[in-house]
């Protein structure tokens, strides 16, 4: 910071022609301005002007100078000015990571946020490995589960719920489950969580004393969207987050089972790198995603 203010210092007495013009635009005193100047000499070991009782006047090797400051300082000015018009108006490249599934929910919402922020290029990847955001430069991500990194900001979205569900044609064959225990008799579809390789367990409330139930699954995927698919084609019963399955239960597709047994609240998280600076761009895209993400979710009636 010494040497900017040396250089601004001495680039406003070449400009102007004096400690004090320099002085009046800078806002510091001719004495600081004339002593900025020296110590910059000093550092560079070389004399940049030539003093006298009556005028400033340039070096050869200050006139030479000059001219390069001059250009630096510039460039400053712009980087300035543009990082100004940044805040008022967010631009450039966000790159968001989101799981596979949560694009039911993301894509609803951007054209709305890409139409209010048409200076923001979205870069999204949709998968379901955990990236680390520091090391691979990723913005922000969606992501649900524990957050242990330190480095990361969290805001939590509104939650969901887990349902289990299952076809009427499957139903139909295996008949309707009416208590946890039943579903040792059915079939199940399993998800199995592609970074730990463990399978998703039912989040059944069981009554005090029961023993878990053993579930018999006939297919595993570590894709919810295969496992969705797997159900609604009759193959068994699946555990899915509420807004995967909404559309197939509006359509009759699918059929909530055990609502009365489940305690499955999920939860998804904005994360984004700790930083004491949060970027234009990135601020609006996590308040945005925040505000709008789940406001138009219908809810699938939860016992209490």
């Amino acid at each position: 910071m010494d040497r900017l203010t040396g250089l601004a210092a001495f680039v406003r007495t070449a400009d102007l022609g004096s400690f004090v013009a320099a002085g009046r635009v800078l806002g510091l005193s001719p004495s600081a301005v004339g002593k900025a100047v020296t110590k910059l000499e000093n550092q560079l070991g070389v004399r940049l002007v030539q003093r006298s009782t009556r005028s400033l006047r340039l070096t050869e090797e200050g006139r030479a100078f000059h001219e390069r400051c001059r250009r630096i300082l510039d460039d400053l000015d712009d980087a300035h000015e543009s990082l100004l018009r940044t805040r008022e108006s967010p631009m450039g490249r966000i790159r968001v990571s989101s799981p596979i599934v949560a694009y039911h929910l993301l894509l609803p919402v951007l054209p709305d946020f890409m139409a209010r922020y048409p200076d923001v290029e979205l870069d999204l990847d949709f998968s379901d490995r955990i990236v680390d955001l520091v090391e691979e430069g990723v913005d922000v991500a969606i992501r649900s589960g524990q957050l242990p990194d330190s480095r990361l900001m969290v805001r939590a979205l509104r939650p969901f719920q887990l349902l289990l569900c299952a076809s009427p044609a499957y139903l139909e064959r295996h008949g309707t489950p009416t208590c946890p225990r039943d579903l040792k008799d059915h079939c199940g579809i399993g998800f199995r969580y592609p970074n730990s390789g463990k399978i998703q367990d039912w989040p059944l409330r069981l009554p005090e004393g029961e023993a878990e139930v053993c579930v018999r699954h006939v297919l595993t995927c570590n894709n919810m969207e295969a496992l969705h698919g797997a159900v609604t084609r009759g193959i068994g019963i699946g555990c899915m987050p509420d807004f995967l399955a909404q559309a197939s239960l509006e359509s009759g597709a699918l059929v909530p089972l055990l609502l009365d047994h489940l305690d499955a609240p999920g939860q998804f998280n904005l994360i984004w790198p700790s930083s004491r600076h949060l970027s234009p761009k990135v601020r609006v895209f996590v308040d945005f995603v925040a505000e709008r993400l789940f406001s138009s979710q219908c809810r699938i009636g939860m016992a209490p």
